[in-house]
């Protein structure tokens, strides 16, 4: 296996700045000077960037910037030993002995176990005072590859000495006997917090007389804490910057959450505070499924604005609704493919009479043969059936957004309902929020224990299905079958100016948020429409190819704008771009949100004023699209391929030149871009 340092990645006694990306930036350096990077800046802004999400310094002067990086090619560890001293963080001041942990973006599995077990050594005061007291960087190696040579920190707690006496603090949280404790640590990177936060709290659970076993969830995989000592803890510790996979395994238990970094920080305190709450029968608890987990939905999002929750149940619902409408609107599309047009009037007659063995002597004009109808029949229904979902799965999903699971069955009822009543798209939005409120509230009551199980599966569907779908039927419904209806002919009749409106409309839409909500509306309204369409009606089919030639155009550009100047892109963004060429082209607009995310303020208004001229083009030149989804790949399904193809390569290469000019015009000069100052041996 390759080393992973070197003498030649340690840099000792040396003044690196006054701040963190001063020294990064430097550790950077020296890993692309050792060949192990392709570029600096590329490693350094995904070191920093993730140095900004959580300060990597930790007790006992010492900090663990690290990264995942598309620039690094080989695992590497560079070490300075600082002759002044950067505040990384820490609680207990700055930091003296840096490691800086560069990882491939795709690093394997023996090398990240390497450097986890590197950053449970820093907890070691041996180590770390044997890392100031050396003299040569070959001696730093030394020490280094030794640590990594011995075997792995236990994650469970030794029991206490013989005849060691717990601390009092342990004592009185423990009268009746040793209290058991569990824990999960994690954090985004999982290479170095994971584990030294699992190695600290084992540590201050040993000195206090505690049985801790502590789960890893790192980059590395992890081994799942076994069932019976999980039934046996007093209470858990969560130590996470990310979600607990498994969480419903401590279901139950009195719980301790905190992010990752205070399981390094402060140990000692957490494992206090677990067996204080292992005592207290009014202590927070991992929730179940069920009511008890709606209330801890409910507690967790008490802080977020009414806006944000509407957004994150609306995205829920969209986002499981769009596999249902493009599988099924692609399958139509085929149908349409093999059997012509005219399958759309014919399909049920063809499948009600035909097999595989007694094809069609009669069938649509423009099919493909019997053999081409028969089978354009039986895609065109399996798409129709799957669409048919829609409206139902989106108020399904947006009442799971609300309620959990129990919300699912409501949901789609009142769903259904919307589209028996012609209440459509809208109905849909309305009738899962109604199910979604309805249950989560019916989810809140108190009630005996023996009634709790019945709650989620039957009674809460049950009631919720009554009032959301009654609320449709009796109230709500006929007044958005009207809406949707009224908005539809409108639609309908839109021809010359106002249609080129609504395409840059549709367009601004679809590029404002690149998949975000003002995105999903744009789209969703696009598809709800998609089934009005016909030979005589082909507005709906208009919109669809507006909205998804609009939605290709902010990837296409950002791949267009990497190859036109490679040099205003960084490494990370050059790969991207690579890809966003295929995203692009399948229709997946979020293809440009690494570009966004890192400058916004330039990518979005670029890709905005390329969307809504691609938008205003495709209705412009009447193409249209029967197919929800796809891009250039459904190029059979519509009518005119070779104007959708124009229309968005102009946008492309507008958005790819605003860009361009924004960036070389509209210049704004980054802090942490600023030049490192030249070290200097102390």
């Amino acid at each position: 296996m390759t080393q992973l340092i070197t003498p030649q990645l340690v840099s000792l006694d040396q003044n690196l700045g006054d701040s963190p990306a001063d020294v990064i930036r430097f550790l950077a350096g020296k890993v692309a000077a050792a060949g192990r990077a392709s570029e600096v800046e590329g490693l350094f802004a995904d070191a920093f960037a993730r140095e900004q999400k959580t300060a990597t310094g930790v007790p006992g002067g010492i900090a663990i910037p690290h990264c995942r990086s598309i620039a690094v090619t080989e695992p590497a560890l560079a070490m300075a030993r600082l002759s002044q001293k950067v505040d990384f963080g820490a609680k207990d001041g700055p930091a003296d002995i840096i490691f800086f942990i560069a990882a491939p973006e795709g690093a394997d599995q023996e090398h990240l176990k390497l450097l986890s077990k590197l950053a449970r050594s820093l907890i070691k005061k041996d180590f770390t005072a044997a890392l100031r007291a050396a003299a040569t960087e070959q001696d730093i190696v030394d020490l280094v590859e030794g640590a990594l040579a011995d075997k792995p920190a236990a994650h469970a707690a030794e029991s206490a000495a013989p005849g060691a006496e717990a601390p009092a603090s342990a004592r009185a949280a423990s009268s009746a006997g040793p209290k058991r404790i569990v824990a999960v640590t994690a954090c985004p990177t999982g290479i170095a917090h994971t584990y030294m936060a699992a190695d600290s709290l084992v540590a201050a659970a040993k000195e206090m007389g505690v049985d801790l076993q502590v789960e890893t969830q790192g980059s590395g995989g992890f081994t799942a804490l076994d069932p019976a000592v999980i039934a046996a803890a007093d209470a858990v510790i969560f130590a996470v910057d990310v979600d607990v996979r498994g969480k419903e395994r401590f279901a139950g238990k009195p719980v301790i959450n905190a992010p990752v970094k205070r399981g390094i920080d402060e140990p000692a305190k957490m494992v206090q505070e677990a067996l204080a709450a292992a005592s207290d029968p009014h202590a927070h608890r991992v929730p179940h499924f069920g009511a008890e987990e709606n209330a801890e939905h409910a507690s967790e999002a008490a802080s977020e604005h009414f806006g944000t929750k509407v957004k994150k149940v609306l995205l829920t619902g969209v986002s499981y609704m769009i596999p249902f409408v493009a599988g099924g609107g692609l399958l139509i599309a085929l149908g349409f493919l093999l059997g012509g047009y005219e399958i759309a009037g014919a399909a049920d007659k063809i499948l009600g009479a035909n097999t595989l063995g007694n094809l069609p002597t009669d069938f649509p004009a423009h099919a493909w043969g019997p053999l081409g109808a028969y089978l354009g029949a039986v895609l065109f229904k399996i798409g129709a059936l799957s669409l048919g979902f829609l409206v139902p799965a989106l108020a399904g999903y947006i009442a799971y957004g609300i309620a959990d699971r129990p919300g699912i069955a409501p949901g789609f009822v009142s769903g259904a309902v919307a589209g028996y009543m012609g209440a459509g798209f809208l109905g849909g939005l309305v009738g899962g929020l109604l199910a979604g409120v309805t249950a989560h509230w019916i989810g809140t009551f108190k009630v005996p224990r023996w009634l709790r199980g019945l709650m989620p599966v039957v009674i809460i569907p049950l009631a919720a299905s009554i009032v959301a779908s009654g609320l449709m039927f009796l109230v709500l419904g006929g007044p958005i079958a009207a809406i949707t209806k009224g908005l539809n002919a409108w639609l309908s009749g839109m021809t010359g100016v106002s249609a080129i409106v609504l395409g840059i409309i549709l367009g601004l839409m679809m590029c404002f948020d690149l998949g975000g909500p003002v995105n999903k509306v744009a789209y969703s309204f696009a598809v709800a429409g998609l089934g009005a369409g016909s030979a005589a009606n082909q507005a709906p089919w208009q919109i669809m190819a507006a909205v998804m030639a609009a939605g290709m155009v902010p990837p296409l550009a950002m791949a267009l704008a990497t190859v036109l100047n490679k040099r205003g892109f960084s490494l990370a963004e050059r790969e991207n771009g690579k890809a966003a060429w295929l995203l692009g082209a399948s229709f997946i607009s979020e293809g440009a949100i690494p570009f966004a995310a890192a400058d916004p303020l330039r990518v979005i208004p670029a890709s905005m004023v390329g969307g809504a001229v691609t938008g205003a083009l495709s209705m412009a030149f009447g193409v249209t699209s029967q197919a929800p989804h796809g891009g250039i790949f459904v190029f059979f399904a519509m009518n005119n391929f070779l104007l959708f193809f124009a229309a968005i390569a102009v946008g492309v290469v507008i958005t790819a030149l605003v860009l361009l000019a924004l960036k070389r015009w509209a210049v704004r000069k980054p802090v942490e871009a600023e030049q490192a100052p030249v070290p200097v041996a102390a």
